[in-house]
């Protein structure tokens, strides 16, 4: 049996999806040059915004090349100053590369289990409004916090001239987001999460006009977003060796989201797989860690069970053993696991995980329900 990921990523894919990579292409080959332009067309009717504003730029690599392409590309090197906005470990991933990049930041810190406060926010952009550039995760995957992306951006827009950039890694495809009304300039995301694609590349949705405006800017050649995007535009091509097999795959898994119903259905099996998940475990006695004001479907994150047997890594391992994956919390602060609700998963899948958990904690000796 193949295993079931309920992770924030990698995630499980359609038999069509990896079927999709059996055939080679060249780089030049027509059919691949079409698949290229299918793709990047589709991200921009899934994020409802139009060609003559908006384009698509792929990019080889993780979600995370596609984050410090932005920030090397079109933050000036004269006058350039990024406010990140963070509550967890994917906001600090953002001031860790302005930092490495030598790049003038300032970090607004939150609490990992609350939402980006936008009193805060405000006050912080009306004291200096100076800002070349506001960050933000849209969903903080490191805890299941959805911060509130739209209100930020009407902030960001009322106070200052920065451009907006949001992470929404794993929110794109399942989370609804209006980019128009966000004022939303940058968005990236990548092609192995709620779209269920394969890893191997990410891709940029930004504002035509911010992007073009920072042509000569990149502090990388690799990463050099303007070039990236001029060169598919003149030809369909990338600059270098581009991902063909995941592109494949991600033209049958963007084919098979239609085919589902769009993003509203994709979105309706993701929360019921989270009700699934929240009310199965709940009956155990396992205790989340945000509380029941946030209502994000995306991943969640459980605290260790104050039980003296219990032991994740061995929790983790015989879930494995009965394919079954999890993942460990990478909240600071506290002992969690996480469990996703995104990818291939179904309703069926989402029980299946609870009856494993049940199994497990027997075979451990952990009585069920759980005490607090």
């Amino acid at each position: 049996m193949a295993k079931k990921l309920f992770t924030p990523g990698p995630l499980g894919t359609s038999k069509r999806v990896k079927e999709a990579m059996l055939v080679d292409y060249g780089s030049r080959d027509v059919s691949f040059i079409k698949t290229v332009k299918f793709i990047r067309k589709t991200l921009l009717d899934i994020a409802e915004v139009s060609e003559e504003e908006y384009t698509a730029v792929p990019l080889q690599g993780s979600g995370t090349y596609a984050l410090e392409a932005v920030i090397v590309t079109t933050v000036p090197k004269d006058g350039g100053k990024v406010l990140v906005l963070e509550n967890g470990a994917y906001g600090k991933r953002m001031a860790t590369i302005c930092k490495l990049q030598g790049i003038e930041h300032e970090v607004l810190n939150f609490a990992e289990d609350e939402t980006i406060e936008l009193s805060v926010v405000e006050a912080k952009l009306k004291q200096d409004p100076s800002f070349s550039h506001v960050t933000v995760v849209h969903c903080e995957t490191s805890s299941g916090v959805i911060n509130p992306v739209e209100a930020l951006g009407r902030l960001v827009r009322k106070h200052t001239a920065a451009s907006f950039f949001v992470d929404a890694m794993s929110s794109f495809g399942a989370v609804p987001l209006d980019m128009g009304q966000s004022g939303i300039d940058y968005m990236v995301s990548s092609a192995n999460k709620c779209l269920e694609g394969v890893p191997g590349f990410s891709y940029v949705i930004a504002n035509k006009k911010k992007l073009f405006q920072c042509k000569g800017w990149s502090r990388s050649l690799s990463f050099d977003l303007v070039a990236q995007c001029e060169g598919l535009d003149a030809n369909g091509q990338f600059r270098t060796t581009p991902p063909t097999h995941a592109m494949l795959a991600f033209k049958q898994a963007l084919i098979e989201l239609q085919e589902e119903g769009g993003m509203k259905a994709r979105s309706k099996r993701y929360q019921e797989n989270r009700r699934i998940l929240r009310e199965g475990m709940k009956s155990l006695g396992f205790r989340e860690l945000l509380d029941d004001t946030h209502k994000g479907y995306i991943i969640t994150s459980y605290h260790f069970p104050q039980h003296p047997k219990f032991d994740f890594k061995e929790f983790y391992t015989r879930l494995s053993d009965l394919d079954q994956v999890i993942y460990p919390g990478k909240v600071i602060q506290k002992d969690c696991f996480r469990i996703g609700n995104i990818g291939y998963l179904f309703a069926d899948d989402m029980k299946r995980l609870l009856a494993c958990i049940k199994q497990v904690c027997r075979d451990m000796g952990i009585s069920l329900p759980l005490t607090a």
